[in-house]
Parts: structure tokens; C-alpha cells; sequence
């Protein structure tokens, strides 16, 4: 894929399950031998466990909106930064609502087959996360 159909890919993904909250989406975008490279606590690595994930946050921030701040592609690979907004309506990794406002750093890197994601590695800035909801992530003091 050329730079600029990866980047088009990439906005596509995030607009289509981000914006338009259509979490299935993700049967046709993501690769039937998808893997997820760093899953989050009790998901699995597969396109199932990402659909379970990423609706778990939509139900937590309901009026999420993102930011793609930076990318950079080359070959079959994008990497982003992201700012993801939204207010803490729904509980979250254990945590109730609070009702705030919380932005939140992604770094983001995707692979692409044929048009459709087969990998994914993810980082997410928790414990800032965490912090803004007014708690610590666990193990932490």
C-alpha cells in the first residue's frame, strides 16, 4: 500500500468505530487472523477480544472523540499518536463513574494486508488515565 492509502486506511478505521461507534465494522476491517500484540487486562488477542475492548470504552465515554496528531507510514505499516477525549459516563477498568473530562495519549502502530489489519500494538497512556479519574491503576501506590 502507497503512504497515502495507509493513511486513508487509518483515518477510515477510526472514524468508521471511533466517530460512527459501529464496532462491527471492525468484522470487515480487521483480518480474519488479526492479532493483538499487547491486549489489554482480560482481553483476548484476537478481533473478538479488540470489539469487546473497544465497546467497553465507548460505553465508559460515551461522547469519545480523537485527535490523530502525528503519523507516519511506510510499507505495510502506520504508527500514530492519538489525543482521545471524552467525559467518564460508564465504569471503567473497575472504576465507577465520575462524570469527568479526560484526555488520554495513544501510540498506535497497525499493519496492513490486502486492506485490512492483521496486527496491532498499542500503548496507552493508563496511568494518566487513571490519574484523571482520580484513582491509580492497580499495583501502583
Amino acid at each position: 500500500m502507497s503512504v497515502d492509502e495507509l493513511k486513508k486506511a487509518n483515518a477510515h478505521f477510526y472514524d468508521e468505530v471511533f466517530r460512527r461507534r459501529n464496532v462491527d465494522a471492525l468484522d470487515e476491517l480487521l483480518a480474519d487472523d488479526f492479532v493483538e500484540h499487547i491486549p489489554g487486562p482480560g482481553q483476548s488477542a484476537d478481533r473478538q477480544g479488540v470489539k469487546e475492548f473497544i465497546g467497553q470504552i465507548l460505553a465508559a465515554f460515551p461522547d469519545l472523540d480523537f485527535e490523530i496528531v502525528r503519523e507516519v507510514a511506510e510499507g505495510d505499516t502506520i504508527a500514530s499518536v492519538l489525543r482521545f477525549t471524552g467525559t467518564h459516563q460508564n465504569e471503567f477498568a473497575g472504576v465507577p463513574p465520575t462524570g469527568r473530562r479526560v484526555t488520554v495519549f495513544v501510540a498506535d502502530v497497525g499493519r496492513l494486508r490486502e486492506g485490512r489489519w492483521t496486527d496491532h500494538w498499542g500503548l496507552v497512556d493508563f496511568a494518566g488515565l487513571m490519574g484523571q479519574l482520580g484513582t491509580t491503576p492497580a499495583g501502583s501506590r
